[in-house]
């Protein structure tokens, strides 16, 4: 049965999980090939799980591409990443549509080189009827990023008479963040043994359940997706109230 978005407490699975991707580098470096190796195994794994959201009754997932942050790696490392995205894009986005998958991106494009914001607006423009599965891919995101932008926004209506300061609450700013059109995540995944939010999400996950795993991203199977999302409708969630 599907979960109306403001009422999470009426589907026992999670409707939306969201996923730090994390330990490309770590599987290829054990396999003793170059970090960018591991990042082009992680990308084949996002089709693999986004495929089987269905079957566990997962309507969004969200995937932690790349960050704000890691324009700090090498530029060997980030022009390999960023020549995958456009692969990638270019490759599976006519495969999304034909699988109904709806494929949105969050985070700040500006930064990002021309070709690729075009391949990014183009796979939206194809998917944006489909009704199935909806793919989120953060790139170029931060949490906190994410929240100055939106309040710049919200400052400029303000500035421009749209919008009463005295209304302000913790319900505006959603609409002004990246994710203004989706449930907040449910479910967050980290792989590789990392336990940190790594600026993902920040505001949307206040109340999700998280899940830090060993398993690299590489290696991470739908079965293992499976399990996790069953264990999460085992969990109580209370969102803040007490159970009478």
């Amino acid at each position: 049965m599907a979960r109306d978005a403001n009422h999470p407490e009426t589907h026992r699975g999670p409707r939306h999980v969201a996923i730090i991707m994390d330990g490309n580098g770590r599987w290829a470096q054990l396999r003793h090939r170059p970090r960018l190796f591991g990042h082009q195994a992680g990308a084949r794994r996002v089709r693999e799980i986004v495929e089987a959201c269905p079957d566990f009754g997962v309507k969004y997932v969200t995937i932690f591409a790349f960050s704000t942050e890691n324009w700090k790696r090498t530029q060997t490392e980030v022009a390999g990443l960023m020549s995958l995205f456009r692969r990638y894009i270019h490759k599976e986005m006519e495969a999304f549509r034909r699988e109904n998958v709806q494929v949105r991106f969050i985070g700040d494009r500006v930064k990002l080189d021309a070709k690729l914001r075009a391949l990014m607006d183009e796979a939206e423009a194809l998917t944006a009827e489909c009704t199935g599965t909806n793919l989120t891919i953060a790139l170029n995101y931060g949490g906190r990023d994410e929240v100055a932008r939106a309040t710049k926004r919200l400052a400029r209506d303000v500035r421009d008479g749209k919008l009463d300061p005295e209304s302000v609450d913790e319900e505006t700013l959603p609409k002004y963040l990246d994710t203004c059109v989706l449930p907040d995540p449910d479910l967050v995944i980290r792989t590789s043994g990392e336990a940190r939010v790594s600026n993902f999400l920040l505001w949307q996950s206040a109340y999700a359940e998280y899940e830090f795993i060993d398993t690299l991203w590489p290696d991470f199977t739908r079965e293992e997706f499976g399990r996790l999302v069953g264990a999460y409708g085992k969990r109580e969630r209370r969102f803040g109230a007490v159970k009478v």
